[in-house]
């Protein structure tokens, strides 16, 4: 893994959630290449967590893959205190990224299917960064959700999904707030549409009209959401909290009239 000209969170240690999919691969392949020990976590998605800590490793770099059920509260603290353990008893940055995202209409959703999405995208985010904050210590620390740009503009299909992310995206505040006096900054990141394996083919029309409405006319990468939490995270935002930092190509700027 190249290292970069500054390793802006050396010595640094950080659990990011999710961390078998894409974005949240992502993510912590940017935090290793700045110089951050990254536990990643995974509840199914083993065998790409243990892939990209291979490739983390591989470089030179530290990583362990965590697995844990975060729509259980006592599997959120475990798989925090574990990463902590491993980062030799502190933790000095969570990605809050793990989430769900499926298309469902308002008018044949069930409570049940509410509450799945509720519990994975906005449940995971209390309890892990609660248990989050007793390990970071007096020594501080930063907390980043990955929110979406659904949370201001939702999707047809996705009203538990971006119900959910205005609320991730209000948690933080709340949570910069009462946290600050702890030297603990929380923030989000809201992503746009991000690139994977197989999104043109499946979604040409979807591509299209995002490319063609992006002023930078492109999708985004995992890398794109990564290098934003990096930012967050490091000692360039020291004065950053409360705050949802748009990574979405500049789609949001343009007018809806």
């Amino acid at each position: 893994m190249t290292t970069p000209s500054t390793r802006l969170l050396e010595g640094q240690t950080a659990l990011v959630t999710g961390a078998g999919g894409g974005i949240g691969r992502g993510i912590a392949l940017r935090f290793a290449r700045h110089g951050a020990a990254v536990a990643l976590h995974c509840r199914t998605s083993v065998r790409e967590a243990r892939a990209a800590a291979d490739r983390i490793r591989d470089a030179g770099g530290r990583a362990t893959v965590v697995r844990g059920d975060l729509t259980d509260e006592s599997e959120c603290h475990r798989v925090v205190r574990e990463a902590a353990e491993w980062g030799g008893g502190r933790l000095t940055a969570l990605v809050n990224n793990a989430g769900v995202q499926p298309v469902r209409e308002l008018a044949g959703m069930t409570a049940e299917e509410w509450r799945a999405v509720v519990d994975t995208n906005l449940g995971s985010v209390f309890a892990c960064t609660q248990a989050a904050v007793e390990v970071m210590g007096e020594g501080g620390g930063s907390v980043t959700h990955i929110a979406s740009v659904e949370a201001s503009a939702p999707a047809p299909g996705h009203a538990h999904y971006s119900a959910a992310k205005a609320a991730v995206v209000m948690h933080a505040r709340a949570a910069a707030l009462e946290y600050g006096p702890r030297g603990i900054r929380v923030n989000t990141v809201s992503p746009g549409l991000i690139d994977r394996d197989g999104l043109t083919e499946a979604w040409p029309d979807g591509v299209r009209r995002w490319q063609g409405a992006a002023p930078l006319g492109r999708l985004g990468r995992p890398e794109d959401v990564g290098d934003a939490c990096v930012f967050l995270a490091s000692p360039l935002a020291s004065w950053i909290t409360g705050h949802d930092l748009v990574v979405d190509g500049g789609v949001t700027a343009r007018p809806t009239w």
